[in-house]
């Protein structure tokens, strides 16, 4: 090794070095919890189709007034090019940045009929949907209300396609045995991120 690469190898070390203490500097004084990754329960072969909302845009912010106002109406969501194979849909609401370990379930529902193409609103879901209880326990959408003085959330709002037409769960399943049957049959995945901060 020459003068000029050992240099050069230690001013990338020395970068590196500067990276990784700027981010933990960083997650000292703007996070004060730590983090730890967790699986998504996606399978990585699952195909990618498009989702979106005239009520919220990919990579945006919640609009302030929908944040905190408990129980609201969901947003609109339009799916397209879902595989050929899908015999229903989940829709649901996740927040990754939830300071709980797991992340915290807003919205979840199943059963939702490969024939529906829209979902949310003031719409009625479509007959056969089943909408679970949440993290809150709530069976119903819960709005985006990260804590005060937090980090930005990402609320992962996700359209989630199945090669069963039913997964054969009542409502009160928890969030953990929802997702983990439903993950068995995840044939195809949309999904757009919208932030949320107070």
């Amino acid at each position: 090794m020459n003068k000029k690469t050992k240099i050069t190898v230690a001013g990338v070390a020395t970068a590196a070095t500067f990276a990784a203490g700027a981010a933990t500097a960083y997650a000292v004084v703007c996070d004060k919890f730590g983090y730890s990754p967790i699986r998504n329960g996606i399978p990585r072969a699952a195909a990618h189709f498009q989702v979106a909302s005239p009520d919220l845009k990919d990579g945006g912010w919640f609009p302030a007034a929908d944040v905190c106002a408990g129980p609201e109406t969901t947003p609109r969501l339009a799916r397209s090019g879902a595989p050929a194979t899908t015999q229903s849909y989940v829709v649901e609401m996740f927040d990754p940045d939830a300071p709980t370990g797991s992340g915290f379930s807003h919205w979840r529902a199943w059963d939702v009929p490969a024939s529906a193409s829209t979902f949310g609103g003031q719409a009625t879901p479509p007959a056969g949907t089943v909408t679970g209880r949440n993290d809150g326990g709530d069976a119903f959408y819960d709005g985006p209300c990260p804590p005060v003085g937090d980090i930005p959330h990402h609320y992962k709002i996700r359209v989630l396609a199945l090669d069963t037409a039913t997964l054969g769960l009542g409502p009160d399943v928890s969030t953990a045995i929802s997702g983990f049957v439903m993950g068995q049959h995840i044939v195809g995945v949309a999904e757009m991120t919208v932030l949320a901060r107070r």
